[in-house]
């Protein structure tokens, strides 16, 4: 059963302006330790930044709340697996959430998928409950 469903463009010269006009904090405020190490470790710096900025908004979508009911920036956030797939992590306010839209004997699970085409990063995020297996 599908939960939320979200998904958002950014605007990769945007975030790239963004990120010259306040570095660090902007980065900071937004990104974490694990999302900003993996941006900077790329050719495309703003492109990687703006696909996890779209991720981020397509999951608050998903979790049905926006950015402006209280989920902060960090609490969604972006790693990839070894095969390079990008998975969704929630912390705090965006987990509780995420807690409480998941019916009861069903696990949440996040699907996440990222690209771009220059100037635009796009990300869609799917909710999905799945029957708990009783482990």
């Amino acid at each position: 059963m599908i939960l939320g469903i979200g998904t958002d463009l950014a605007n990769i010269e945007r975030i790239a302006g963004t990120l010259e006009r306040f570095g660090d904090r902007f980065k900071n405020r937004v990104f974490t330790e694990i999302e900003q190490a993996k941006s900077e470790r790329r050719k495309d710096v703003a492109g990687t930044y703006a696909k996890r900025w779209a991720a981020k908004e397509a999951c608050s979508k998903a979790l049905g709340t926006g950015l402006a009911m209280g989920i902060a920036w960090k609490a969604m956030s972006v790693s990839n697996l070894r095969s390079g797939q990008p998975v969704m992590q929630l912390t705090g306010w965006a987990a509780k959430r995420l807690s409480e839209m998941t019916p009861d004997g069903h696990d949440a699970v996040i699907h996440v998928t990222l690209t771009d085409d220059h100037p635009w990063a796009q990300a869609f995020v799917v909710i999905e409950a799945l029957p708990s297996s009783g482990k």
